[in-house]
């Protein structure tokens, strides 16, 4: 059964089932507008991720549910007739008309992936049954073959792994995990760097990223680019859901492309980010060998050669040993290497060779893509907050980090500025916070805080602020650290359901107030999807004034 399932996880998915799994959010307009708008963004940086990693179907459902979360939802939510809110969502839509058009570039590329696996299906069916004639070959009637209607209809498919090539476990590569963060996480920071060296400001830097202008996007929008633009974003994001399952004209493609493709050129120059050479900067290089036969020797005519040496007698070996004494044991044979382990190189990591598997599953079922947590880290912040918890005042800190091979990796701790209670700690001037994560390219992947006096658990008041950052991301976690009792520490996730529901849809307004349901709230990292991993550097940001 096994084998099974491994096969569906690795088959691609055509567009209108990854459309299908798109639109299948919850949204619930009770949500402060801002958290839905940093939940687009965040969509925004994982299609980018993706994408540059060669993962289209994934790339694609980001694309599509932001573009349907902008149109469908925020534009009519209470929060948007607010001045400030109605410019967040101008830039909003802006880059919808951008991801419009990239989802006209997948489209084609995925179900033609899609059309050419049922045709290698077909093929492989026809000889299993050939074979079967012949007496060659005998199928197990007892379980659905993988293809068949009735196995996929009970499988949940995850575009992130659809089409996998190298499905990993996280709990058995963790140190594989942390080399790979090291290797893509130093490439990415050169790129940033090389950006701003060329002059590009932080501002149009970020705006080119939540426009879409990166990686091979780039190019691909070069060569096929978007129909004719419009204003009307619902309509343009409705004709899309229909071309699903509708043959596009090729030649009024054609046309809209070239409108299209003048049009941007005229409304933003295009950038490239700077070219990653094969071989990286920090990485050793050892030069080939020259061989014996290609070294340049020295002209022999008119030198005089030294005499050689007489030859040393040879020494006399030594008698054998008598018949009664044992010979000495024979070593053993060095084992031969395994050829079939998977071992790969410093050459080989590369993220769109690796796809980690989702670790654990929220209640509903849907998979939880694994965080990996420096261990360090949280002795880190215990040392920073140590005069606040002396002081018996709570502190807390962003877990900020990214994305790669459908793992997140918290890579920096950012403690933004706050003021704080003995029972509580509230982030002020997120502004700073959020542009800050906007110009390093980070994701807000949880938050860590202190009980200084208190037991290690999730508060009412803990529950509430959590559910923000767990509607950004399902995989948010909330660590809690109570350096005066036993257990010390934990990490937590918001059960959904009940969890999530019960907290969205909670009226009470007091700062510590109970709840009706008791499974609220999980344990995220024995068991769950956390893995603390060891070696894995992180770097720490301050941004409290006068630190």
């Amino acid at each position: 059964m096994e084998d099974y399932v491994r096969q569906v996880a690795s088959r691609p998915m055509n567009v209108e089932q990854i459309v299908q799994k798109a639109q299948d959010f919850d949204y619930n307009p009770l949500i402060p507008l801002k958290y839905w708008l940093r939940t687009a963004d965040t969509l925004l940086k994982e299609a980018r991720i993706y994408e540059r990693e060669g993962n289209e179907q994934q790339a694609y459902l980001l694309l599509y549910r932001h573009a349907q979360l902008v149109v469908k939802y925020l534009a009519s939510h209470p929060d948007a007739r607010s001045h400030e809110n109605r410019l967040a969502l101008v830039e909003a839509k802006t880059a919808v008309q951008k991801s419009l058009a990239k989802l006209e570039v997948l489209r084609p590329r995925i179900n033609k992936r899609f059309e050419r696996y049922e045709e290698l299906l077909q093929e492989r069916d026809a000889r299993r049954q050939s074979a079967a004639r012949k007496g060659e070959h005998q199928f197990n009637g007892s379980l659905p073959r993988p293809e068949s209607s009735q196995f996929l209809s009970k499988k949940v498919f995850d575009p992130a792994m659809a089409g996998a090539v190298r499905p990993l476990a996280a709990e058995d590569n963790r140190d594989l995990a942390v080399e790979l963060a090291h290797k893509e996480i130093k490439r990415r920071q050169t790129a940033r760097k090389a950006t701003r060296q060329a002059g590009i400001s932080e501002e149009e830097e970020h705006e080119r990223r939540t426009a879409g202008l990166w990686g091979d996007w780039e190019e691909a929008l070069a060569r096929d680019s978007n129909p004719a633009n419009g204003d009307d974003l619902s309509r343009r994001l409705q004709e899309t859901r229909r071309r699903i399952d509708e043959p596009v004209n090729a030649e009024k493609v054609r046309g809209r492309r070239s409108s299209h493709q003048d049009h941007r050129r005229t409304e933003s120059p295009a950038y490239d980010y700077p070219p990653v050479p094969k071989k990286s900067a920090y990485e050793l290089w050892i030069p080939n060998p020259i061989p014996p036969s290609a070294t340049k020797q020295p002209p022999t005519k008119g030198i005089l050669k030294p005499l050689k040496p007489p030859e040393l007698p040879p020494k006399p070996l030594p008698p054998p040993p008598p018949y009664h004494e044992a010979l000495p044991p024979r070593p053993d044979k060095a084992p031969l290497p395994d050829s079939t382990a998977a071992s790969p190189t410093q050459t080989d990591l590369q993220p769109s060779g690796f796809t980690f598997k989702p670790s654990a599953y929220l209640e509903n079922g849907t998979p939880l893509r694994t965080i990996f947590l420096p261990p360090e880290l949280r002795s880190t912040f215990l040392s920073i907050a140590s005069l606040n918890t002396r002081a018996n005042l709570e502190t807390c800190g962003m877990l900020c980090g990214t994305l790669i091979s459908n793992a997140l990796f918290v890579s920096k701790l950012v403690i933004p500025d706050q003021e704080s209670t003995s029972d509580t700690c509230e982030t002020i001037n997120e502004s700073a916070l959020f542009d800050y994560c906007d110009s390093e390219d980070l994701m807000i992947l949880g938050w860590i805080h202190t009980h200084p006096s208190q037991t290690c658990f999730m508060s009412s008041r803990d529950l509430h602020t959590h559910c923000g950052y767990q509607v950004m991301m399902p995989e948010s976690i909330a660590i809690v650290c109570a350096p005066s009792k036993q257990p010390s520490w934990g990490v937590f996730r918001l059960t959904d359901p009940p969890g999530m529901k019960s907290i969205l849809n909670c009226r009470q307004t007091g700062l510590f107030h109970p709840h009706e349901e008791g499974n609220i709230y999980t344990d995220a990292l024995r068991p769950g999807h956390v893995f603390e991993a060891k070696g894995l550097e992180f770097e720490v940001m301050d941004l409290r004034p006068g630190h």
